[in-house]
């Protein structure tokens, strides 16, 4: 039944107000395909947020959460465990790059994020180099919603309400260079450069008090931005060289997101210390987050007292028994479909399909990695994000669900499109363009 009171449900980052007056209802999906409340099949062309990778009711995930909550609903992880976070974790480690061995669940990305940067400083801690507490973050870099993620995170609109948020935090610029990059196919020639932004930043502070740079290796919510050639690299060398963590937040880059390899870093070649992973991790079904951690993180903690708990940190869900069950089952699905590879075999169809946009009325960029990209328009004069906001709304109503971030429309489909889905996603963009003022 549908509901009647739109006010109950305080909508997250949404214009509520907006949408009770032209209400968008999914109430099924089954592969790319949403179905709205008036029987319309919908494309998912994001995803769902980023997270359906595998396409939506696959049935062995289904059958998998089924069984779990019917035998083991529930199962502490504090002092007690249960195999299938073992099972999870074991298999997560084993798709993660180098020594990213040490897999600590979570809830969410946001989540997975805090996680993270407390690990960071904590690892420090422990090693007797407790003034390392900076952080450093970048421009229009997204981490979640934590007080933890938004602060060390570079988006404004996601700051400007929540007062001084975390101390200690300084930022590095963003990679966005359109009078350079524009309509780059892939990653971007131009910007490597910038990571050398963290070397002014490292001597405002003085390396003895920076804990981690923490940064996406594609920044996704921003409107897509991929890394500049090299970019990653020189951040890593830094690092290195003043003793820094770095982190990536992988949690819309991870589960073969970027095509042919399940994780950003291994397509970029570069390794972090720890990276956070969500969304793709249960293919969207269930609720569950990772921090992962390479080997010296993880052993810095294990020399204390054996009964003493080394890391003082965790949440009530932390490696549920139906969410492992989840990850197990989609984990299983990737393999069985081939789908990080598929990803990489069809994403300069994809690219293409994306690109030929060019030229059309109020694209000024085109941006793209692996089956993400990012299609940016010029803004309407005092009202920035109003087209692409028009367009969104249009694109559901003929069939297609996208994602917008200001003026940047975000393309992300399940890694089981066929070329005539994409074909349909990316000519239902180009109609509206051409009729869009």
């Amino acid at each position: 039944m549908s509901p009647t009171n739109h006010d109950a449900f305080w909508m997250p980052f949404t214009a509520n107000r907006q949408f009770r007056r032209t209400p968008r209802m999914l109430v099924a999906a089954d592969g790319m395909y949403y179905t709205s409340e008036d029987g319309r099949k919908v494309m998912d062309g994001c995803a769902g947020l980023w997270c359906v990778n595998a396409g939506h009711n696959r049935p062995r995930i289904t059958q998998a959460v089924q069984k779990t909550i019917a035998t083991l609903d529930f199962a502490p992880t504090f002092q007690m465990g249960h195999p299938l976070a073992f099972q999870a974790a074991d298999r997560i480690a084993a798709l993660a790059p180098g020594d990213l061995n040490h897999v600590f669940f979570c809830n969410s990305g946001s989540e997975a994020a805090d996680t993270a940067l407390k690990i960071a400083i904590a690892y420090h801690r422990v090693r007797g180099e407790g003034a390392r507490t900076r952080l450093i973050g970048r421009e229009r870099g997204y981490h979640g919603v934590g007080f933890g993620g938004i602060s060390v995170g570079g988006i404004s609109g996601n700051r400007k309400l929540y007062g001084s948020l975390l101390t200690g935090v300084d930022h590095l610029p963003h990679t966005l260079d359109l009078e350079r990059n524009a309509f780059s196919k892939g990653l971007p020639a131009y910007g490597a450069e910038l990571a050398d932004n963290l070397e002014r930043i490292v001597a405002l502070h003085d390396p003895s008090t920076i804990a981690a740079v923490m940064v996406e290796p594609m920044a996704g919510s921003t409107g897509v931005l991929p890394p500049p050639v090299g970019y990653l690299k020189r951040l890593r060398e830094i690092c290195d060289k003043y003793g820094i963590l770095l982190i990536f937040d992988e949690v819309i880059t991870g589960f073969g997101r970027m095509g042919g390899t399940p994780f950003a870093s291994e397509k970029f070649g570069v390794l972090p210390d720890i990276l956070t992973c969500a969304k793709g991790i249960t293919n969207g079904t269930i609720p569950m987050g990772a921090a992962i951690a390479r080997d010296h993180v993880y052993e810095a903690f294990m020399n204390g007292p054996e009964a003493g708990i080394e890391l003082p940190h965790g949440y009530t869900y932390s490696g549920h028994p139906v969410a492992c069950a989840a990850s197990l089952a989609t984990l299983d699905t990737y393999a069985e479909e081939n789908l990080f590879e598929r990803a990489g075999d069809i994403a300069p169809y994809f690219e293409e399909a994306a690109h030929a946009l060019r030229g059309l009325p109020h694209v000024i960029d085109i941006r793209n990695v692996g089956l993400v990209a990012g299609i940016e328009l010029s803004s309407r004069p005092g009202a920035p994000g109003a087209r692409a906001y028009e367009i969104f709304d249009r694109a559901f109503h003929k069939g297609v669900l996208l994602r917008y971030t200001g003026d940047v429309l975000a393309v992300s489909p399940p890694l089981i499109i066929q070329k005539s889905e994409i074909d349909q996603l990316f000519g239902t963009i180009a109609d509206i363009l051409r009729t869009v003022d």
